[in-house]
Parts: structure tokens; C-alpha cells; sequence
């Protein structure tokens, strides 16, 4: 038999973008004629997978859902088991949305091409026990405990570099472009998509129809590939009231609402909903942290808020505000970019995918 090393990558972009197979490498000892054959049988049965894969995956507008509810289960297509988490109808289609607990990755499929067994969160999370997406659920229960900036705040201490996140709240203020411009700009020569994760809410949605359009355009045309994070549907805030009554904490909140609406107007929107919340704010307590990893999700606060003067560090959640609201966290952002030239020309300092980076910080937990 011969022998041959095959090396590929593969990026998943929503909005009915494709998936990109690269051959990166492919060693061919050749020997016999026959053994030829077999590798272009092989190579023509690997393209015909990418491409069901392709169609199977794009991720399109769900105009018409019907239904849509928190199911909990185990989902299984050879060779990979999925967590999953919500289950809906469209167009006479019966979905899930699923998440891999290996990378932290989601997806939506129809339910007919997998095996599956419903199970409770309970069950699920122990199923599914000694997974990063589960150890990152667990930390982020045990800091649950603060009232602002519960959840994950850093992620990969090891490497140089941070993960970027820019929630969009509710405003009357367009959203500001310079972030996406300027990043683009700096990573194009060393990492295209450049990776950011955006926590955006329903209004805002609804509010900057054309600002969203812009974004997804962007992530369509392979400039940016984004992680949305859900922030909530409303974010409702009071100038007036404490902490603990502000935000979500506001007596009244109908939680399942906040989050469950946002994730439908998410995929109305042709966007990929994540496993990840911001909390409005970064207020919480633990019983509201409880209640959103009872949803599957995993709270993301940061260590690195910059129009609050919070540096940086290896490994960092940076959080900036694109929604116009914050103007000196962006200065400050770019600032950074800047300082941070010959860094990033040699690889040396890079944006990293949010799910990756948490991903690899529980990896190899214990």
C-alpha cells in the first residue's frame, strides 16, 4: 500500500458563505500505476464529501421559524458526536442547533441526518463531562460569584496576542467602522479572515439594518470571520437604579425572552448564533449566571476593558464598544494596533478566534 500525508484546513463562514478546502500538502510516494488510481479515487471522494458538507452547512436566512425552543440531547453523524441545544422549524423542516463540544463550534442541520437521544442539561453535561465546552461551562459557574464581569475573561495566557470583542448595545449612533477598516488593514498581510467576536442584541439588530448588512458583507467577502455572542435582546439599562437591580437583574426580565429572541433574529439575519453571552453591562449574579448556562451558554466578561484604562495582556478578552458609544475605547484600540506593527508583520502578536482560544484553555485541563 503506499503512504501519503494530507494536510487540510477548513474555515466556516454564515450567511451562506462556502467552507474553503486547503491542500496544504500532499506527499506522494509513487510506486506502482495502481496506487495512482487509488489516490485520485481517494482525492475525488474527498471533494465530493466537502462539497455535501458545503450545501449541509451553508448557513441561510430562517425567515419563517416556527417553534423555537431550548432542546437538550446527543446527536450523533459519523465520525462526530454534537451537543444539542435548541430545536426549531422552518419552512416545513425540523432543525437543530448544535454545538461541537470539542471546539466549541455550532452549527445548524436538519434533525433527520443525525442519530439522536434527547436528553436533560444534566444528562447532556454529563455526557458530554470531560469536554472543553463542558469545563468551560463549569469555570465560568465558579466565578459566577461577582457582580460585574462574571464568566470567562481570558483565554490561551500562553500565546501573544488577544481576542477581540466589540459589543454592539443599542444606539442611536452608527456603527463605528474604523475598527473593522483598521484591523483589516493591519492583519490582511498575516491572518485573513482576521477573527473578532461581536456581542450584538436585538435592537440593535432591528435599529442599524444597513451597519449589519455592512458586517455581514464583510464576513461574505472573507475580510472578517465573526463569533456572534449573544448580548441580550433589550439590554435595558437605568442610570438611576443599583447594579443589582440594573441590566438583566431588572425586576421583571423575562430571561427566556432576551435570549431565545436574540438567537431568532440572529438566524432571520442569516448569523450564526455561538455558545457565548455577554452580559449587559457585566452584571450579574449567580443565580442569572445559572440561568444562562442552564441555556448552554457560556458567559464571557474580560480582563481588558480599554476605556476603562485595562491593559492587555497575553491571552487577554479585550472588549471594545462598536455600537459609536465609546469613542476613547476605540482611539485606544487602534493606539494598540499601531503600537503593535512589526509585532503583528511577524507573526509575533495576532487576533485569535474566540472559541479557540477558550477552546485550548480547557483543552488540556484537568
Amino acid at each position: 500500500m503506499f503512504d501519503f500525508g494530507l494536510k487540510y484546513s477548513m474555515y466556516k463562514f454564515t450567511h451562506g458563505d462556502l467552507l474553503f478546502l486547503n491542500l496544504k500538502q500532499i506527499v506522494i510516494p509513487v510506486v506502482r500505476q495502481n496506487y495512482m488510481k487509488q489516490l485520485l479515487k481517494y482525492l475525488s471522494l474527498v471533494f465530493l464529501l466537502t462539497g455535501l458538507v458545503i450545501i449541509a452547512n451553508a448557513q441561510g436566512n430562517y425567515l419563517k421559524i416556527q417553534n423555537y425552543k431550548v432542546y437538550y440531547g446527543w446527536a450523533k453523524r459519523f465520525p462526530q458526536d454534537w451537543m444539542i441545544l435548541r430545536q426549531f422549524e422552518n419552512e416545513d423542516k425540523t432543525y437543530f442547533l448544535m454545538v461541537n463540544p470539542q471546539t466549541l463550534e455550532t452549527k445548524i442541520d436538519e434533525t433527520n441526518f443525525y442519530q439522536v437521544k434527547p436528553m436533560t442539561m444534566k444528562e447532556a453535561r454529563a455526557f458530554f463531562k470531560s469536554t472543553p465546552y463542558q469545563k468551560a461551562l463549569q469555570k465560568a459557574e465558579k466565578q459566577s460569584v461577582m457582580v460585574q464581569d462574571a464568566g470567562i475573561e481570558s483565554g490561551m495566557p500562553e500565546e501573544t496576542g488577544i481576542s477581540l470583542t466589540a459589543d454592539l448595545c443599542p444606539s442611536h449612533r452608527p456603527l463605528d467602522r474604523r475598527i473593522f477598516t483598521d484591523i483589516i488593514t493591519e492583519f490582511k498581510k498575516v491572518e485573513s479572515p482576521v477573527p473578532i467576536a461581536l456581542s450584538i442584541t436585538g435592537v440593535w439588530m432591528r435599529q442599524h439594518p444597513e451597519d449589519l448588512e455592512w458586517l455581514k458583507q464583510l464576513q461574505q467577502d472573507h475580510e472578517i470571520y465573526v463569533t456572534w455572542i449573544n448580548h441580550s435582546f433589550n439590554h435595558r439599562v437605568s442610570l438611576k437604579a443599583p447594579l443589582k437591580e440594573n441590566f438583566l437583574l431588572e425586576p421583571g426580565t423575562d430571561i427566556n425572552y432576551e435570549v431565545l429572541e436574540t438567537e431568532k433574529a440572529m438566524l432571520k439575519n442569516g448569523m450564526l448564533p455561538s455558545v457565548f453571552f455577554r452580559f449587559p453591562g457585566l452584571v450579574s449574579d449567580q443565580q442569572l449566571v445559572y440561568r444562562i448556562t442552564d441555556f448552554g451558554l457560556i458567559p464571557i466578561g474580560t480582563d481588558a476593558w480599554l476605556a476603562k484604562g485595562q491593559q492587555p495582556q497575553a491571552g487577554s478578552i479585550v472588549l471594545i464598544h462598536g455600537n459609536g458609544n465609546e469613542p476613547v475605547g476605540v482611539n485606544d484600540f487602534i493606539k494598540l494596533l499601531q503600537s503593535k506593527t512589526k509585532q503583528i508583520a511577524g507573526k509575533q502578536w495576532l487576533l485569535y478566534d474566540l472559541r479557540e482560544s477558550v477552546d485550548e484553555e480547557f483543552e488540556t485541563a484537568n
